[in-house]
């Protein structure tokens, strides 16, 4: 009800709200209202008129503030409330034409002096405009503070006034600011490229996207942009803590945790997918972090496969610059790996079906991505052995699996093959009923001649590996050796034209002869190990045929034992015709004399078994 003594002769309801007015000052400032007024007069004379203003913007508060300014009283400007009041004069139409200097000219006069030359007031506009969207846009209201916001950015926030951030706080005191002459006692902090990340993130999902839009179109670095989104998406997505704690305070994580918690899910999806489409198609170590972030949150908010293949498509196209702990995803689905393997399978397909990396660009300063070099397949080989031995502790990952995502990397981008054995051999660690069929078929994705000598010394003595396996180590290993033996020989020969010596025999060490002499020396005390456990090995094969020589004369069939070969050394096992031949020949080879071996057979029956059992034992 308008105070003023005298009784209402028109009724405006708005939002089931009743205002009781007086037609004269509403008719002469309002056009809508003089249109609708004169519509509805009829020949009757009728002392009380009602209208209904449906999808008024603003609702009853705006209208409230358009009735008293019609009834000239004072209006307080904000910029909280300056959209809301310029979208109803517009719909009342309260131009000039309807009297000077009219709400219209008043709210624009207001807007452009006050409102878009203040950081402040620009972002406070733009978060209570929320409810009038449609009519703020067909006003231009919008882009306007948007494009202002836009040109701040780009702009020395010094220029716009102190202090610069809303919700920005102010450091201890030890500063020396003046404003307005006087002494503040304290600073602001320390104005970076991200100062205005903080403001921008209290807009809504739709104004955020939207000013991001803008920015691209004002010619701002990515890098900025990207930053601004990580922030938002920081703080509103669950899942990025473990990010987030390592770039923010305590403080910060509790206002992120706390404003995520207060979006529903399906508000979270939306937010997670505008953000994927507002990123750029850029490569850099900590982009990456973040997409892999996101497909974490991805896959807790449970989203469409698009947004979830979109992202494992962009991880892999620069999957070189991730890193393990990242890697490591937890399965939120109902399978029963602790790991998402698939997931990191895709990645590692994408990565190799891309043509080649050059295909995203690099954020600029590429100082930003430290390490780039075109080794990546090489990288993403040692990224990829760390995560498979990582996730071979999961008693439910299944043998297909680890030989999918060895064979995921073409061949040649493994220079050694050390830490897919590790991998495996945490494998069989953890998975001890797996059989030697299923060992072999994994140790095959191996090349046994790119192991070095310390995983073949380490193999050549692993229980867990199949005999098999055992015997090609041991063979490539001897390979090796005498391979680098005889490459220390040359090279030490050589190094002998660039030596000199004095007299008294002593040598001076000149273009590293003395070292490559040294290593040479190393090489002979390896290579005398090698062959004494080759010598031990051959005599445990000799304690094997002599057992079975003994079986097969015992036994009343006259089957010849099967030729046993092993890489491409064929040991035949003796017939019972050649047991001569066979004691002379083992004369030769074995260091043990006939009487220790005629004390061996007086032995037990019980202990010469258990000496075979021990024998035996060197192959599991």
């Amino acid at each position: 009800f308008c105070r003023t003594g005298l009784p209402s002769d028109i009724t405006v309801v708005v939002d089931d709200v009743k205002f009781h007015l007086h037609k004269f000052p509403l008719v002469s400032k309002c056009g809508k209202l003089a249109r609708m007024y004169e519509d509805s007069k009829s020949n009757d004379k009728k002392s009380l008129w009602t209208t209904v203003l449906e999808d008024f913007p603003g609702g009853s508060e705006t209208f409230l503030t358009a009735a008293r300014f019609c009834y000239g009283a004072r209006v307080d400007f904000t910029s909280k409330n300056i959209v809301s009041t310029h979208c109803a004069a517009e719909y009342l139409d309260m131009t000039s034409e309807y009297g000077e200097d009219n709400l219209i000219s008043q709210v624009e006069t207001f807007l452009h002096k006050h409102v878009l030359r203040n950081w402040k007031d620009c972002i406070l506009a733009l978060q209570s405009s929320s409810h009038v969207l449609k009519s703020a846009d067909k006003l231009q209201t919008i882009p306007k503070l948007m494009n202002a916001v836009s040109t701040m950015v780009c702009t020395d926030p010094s220029l716009f006034g102190w202090p610069m951030m809303m919700y920005g706080t102010l450091q201890s005191p030890g500063g020396s600011i003046l404003w307005n002459g006087i002494n503040t006692g304290a600073r602001m902090r320390s104005s970076g490229s991200d100062w205005w990340y903080e403001d921008v993130s209290y807009l809504s999902v739709d104004l955020f996207r939207r000013l991001i839009k803008t920015m691209e179109t004002k010619g701002i670095r990515a890098e900025s942009l990207v930053g601004a989104m990580v922030y938002y998406a920081r703080k509103y997505l669950p899942g990025l803590g473990r990010w987030q704690s390592r770039t923010s305070g305590s403080n910060n994580n509790k206002t992120a945790s706390s404003s995520s918690s207060s979006m529903s899910p399906v508000d979270q999806i939306a937010l997670l997918e505008t953000i994927l489409s507002l990123l750029p198609e850029k490569r850099g170590r900590s982009f990456c972090k973040f997409l892999l972030c996101l497909l974490r949150v991805a896959f807790i908010l449970g989203v469409d496969g698009s947004c979830v293949k979109q992202l494992e498509r962009r991880i892999g196209m620069q999957l070189e610059l991730a890193t393990l702990e990242n890697l490591l995803i937890l399965n939120y689905s109902d399978s029963d790996t602790l790991y998402n393997v698939d997931c990191v399978e895709r990645m590692i397909r994408h990565f190799v079906s891309s043509s080649s990396s050059s295909e995203l660009s690099d954020f600029s300063p590429p100082s930003l991505d430290p390490g780039m070099s075109p080794s990546s397949l090489r990288k993403v080989a040692k990224l990829v052995d760390s995560y498979m031995a990582e996730v071979a502790s999961d008693v439910n990952l299944k043998p297909d699996k680890m030989r999918s995502l060895a064979a995921a990397l073409p061949e040649g981008s493994r220079p050694l093959y050390d830490g897919l054995y590790r991998a495996f051999d945490i494998y069989f660690k953890e998975h001890p009923w797996l059989s030697d069929k299923d060992k072999e078929q994994l140790c095959n994705m191996m090349d046994y001649q790119r192991l070095s000598i310390d995983a073949c010394a380490h193999a050549s003595h692993n229980d867990r590996l199949p005999l098999r396996v055992v015997l090609q180590v041991l063979f490539f290993e001897q390979m090796h050796l005498r391979t680098a033996l005889a490459g220390g020989t040359n090279v030490a020969n050589t190094g002998t034209a660039h030596a000199m010596t004095v007299p008294g025999q002593e040598i001076v060490e000149r273009d590293g002869w003395v070292t490559v002499v040294r290593q040479n020396q190393v090489l002979k005390v390896d290579m005398q190990k090698m062959r004494s456990r080759v010598g031990e090995l051959e005599e445990e094969f000799q304690n094997m045929k002599r057992e079975m020589k003994k079986r097969v004369s015992k036994s009343s069939s006259s089957v010849s034992s099967p030729r046993l070969v092993k890489m491409g050394c064929k040991f035949l096992l003796p017939r019972a015709s050649d047991a001569k031949n066979n004691d002379t020949a083992q004369g030769s080879v074995s260091s043990t004399p006939r009487s220790a071996a005629a004390a061996e057979h007086a032995l037990p029956r019980s202990s010469r078994h258990s000496k075979h059992r021990k024998s035996f034992s060197f192959f599991r």
